[in-house]
């Protein structure tokens, strides 16, 4: 499994705690929020007094300096999202396994699909509930991957990859028949369909890296979720007894063998676009689909290719159903306001040094350069 998703601050504590300090962030983030909603209410009039600063981990580039509450709100929510995602992540990757035996437990399977669905549910609320409530002005300065557009796209990437484990338990499963299967992959091909158009709305408005990157991810998951889904539906139709419908059935599986190869073409370029990435190696449903995509496609070609011979009119591909969503983001709601906001007397320390407002919360790291 690969998730790929635009954060530094994932990357970084991945590294350095391999995953422990998720827990005790997130929870940091979300007492920071209870206290940083008691901002955003109008009746205190701080909703545009402090200045908030985001910079790029990687160089210390500051990214972002903005004077509203809600922004920060937003970079927290987003924050947590991807920490999320990242927790998703590793509950996907075995602690002792070989590379080329993958083993990973039905249970941090669901785990994972839970987490994924629990990002969705951060980023829809950040679409629908903050961008909402920042000015015009505001919102065409936010960096790329804080975009309406491109937090809708890695929202339905979760979602998609939430149905592409889905798929991959029902495979394992013997319980699971080929209707459900079909469904889940035809599932996951429209969640990727609408992330990728989310993501290049994205990349045509901006043109930023890290956009481009994630296009790049899901335009070879996207390729990757036909192929599954015209290689289930071919199986049903080949169950038919029809010889019409076997043929369709063959052209299914040629389709899906043709985009599988298109596929590893498209994990390659996304793997050589900066920065640089190596792909894991095929695991759950793919890694039972790249082997029995191209065995199948061969095996009717040989069976049905002469009856093609004799009517190219029988040549079609057919048309994959269309399915009713299953898996929907996880409903998220603000925590309540820090009960400090409710206190009738504040007291503030006097420092020994006297300084105004402006002064006092002032960064000295980010003075501007002369």
């Amino acid at each position: 499994m690969h998730i790929n998703y635009s954060s530094n601050i994932s990357m970084i504590i991945y590294i350095y705690s391999g995953g422990s300090a998720i827990t005790e962030l997130t929870k940091a983030l979300e007492e920071y929020l209870s206290l940083l909603l008691g901002l955003t209410n109008k009746e205190h009039g701080l909703q545009e007094l402090v200045e908030f600063r985001w910079k790029e981990l990687e160089d210390g580039r500051q990214v972002s300096c903005v004077q509203n509450s809600w922004f920060e709100v937003l970079s927290v929510l987003h924050m947590m999202a991807m920490l999320t995602l990242m927790e998703a992540n590793l509950k996907l990757i075995p602690k002792e396994s070989a590379l080329s035996e993958r083993l990973v437990s039905p249970d941090c399977m669901r785990d994972a699909v839970d987490l994924l669905l629990k990002a969705a549910g951060y980023l829809n609320f950040c679409i629908h509930n903050v961008l909402l409530r920042l000015p015009t002005d505001i919102k065409n300065k936010l960096p790329s991957v804080m975009q309406g557009s491109f937090l809708d796209a890695i929202s339905h990437q979760a979602l998609a990859q939430g149905t592409e484990v889905q798929l991959g338990l029902a495979v394992q499963s013997k319980n699971a028949t080929l209707s459900v299967k079909r469904r889940l992959a035809c599932e996951q091909l429209i969640f990727f369909a609408k992330a990728y158009n989310c993501c290049l709305s994205q990349v045509n408005e901006n043109g930023a890296a890290a956009s481009k990157k994630q296009l790049l991810f899901i335009k070879w998951k996207h390729l990757e979720a036909k192929a599954a889904a015209y290689y289930y539906h071919g199986l049903i139709l080949d169950k038919c007894t029809e010889p019409s419908s076997h043929v369709s059935a063959m052209c299914c599986f040629l389709a899906a063998e043709e985009l599988l190869v298109e596929s590893k073409k498209a994990c390659l370029t996304f793997c050589l676009a900066e920065p640089t990435t190596r792909a894991s190696p095929p695991w759950g449903a793919m890694k039972h689909l790249h082997k029995k995509i191209p065995e199948t496609a061969l095996k009717k070609s040989q069976m049905y290719g002469c009856i093609l011979e004799q009517d190219k009119g029988l040549k079609k591909l057919a048309e994959l159903p269309e399915f009713q969503l299953s898996l929907k983001p996880d409903e998220y709601e603000l925590p309540e306001v820090d009960c400090a906001w409710d206190s009738a007397k504040w007291e503030i320390p006097v420092p020994a040094v006297q300084t105004t407002l402006k002064e006092h919360l002032n960064d000295p790291d980010h003075q501007p350069q002369t």
